[in-house]
């Protein structure tokens, strides 16, 4: 069906994981709507979305950081990015 794309089972993964993580967000949104806006040590004004958003972007720019400069495999780059992850929900 999308072999066209030439997709990997990593591929697919990660877009699921990411699909997983907006319907996620969604459902919270539906249950308490707002998010709990805090400011954190980034010195940003945040709801959860925003949060997502950041450790998301932040993430791929910690995986192609880690692609440059170390190649593969990318695990430490992986866990790198985990840990940015729980960071910017914990603290900003």
């Amino acid at each position: 069906m999308v072999g066209w794309m030439a997709w990997t089972w990593p591929t697919a993964a990660f877009f699921l994981f990411l699909f997983a993580s907006i319907a996620f967000m969604g459902f919270l949104e539906y249950r308490a709507p707002g998010g709990n806006p805090r400011d954190g040590i980034l010195g940003l004004h945040t709801t959860r979305g925003d949060r997502l958003f950041i450790g998301l972007l932040g993430s791929a720019f910690i995986m192609l950081g880690w692609l440059g400069i170390m190649s593969t495999p990318l695990w430490g780059g992986l866990a790198i990015s985990v840990l940015w992850i729980a960071f910017v929900f914990w603290k900003a």
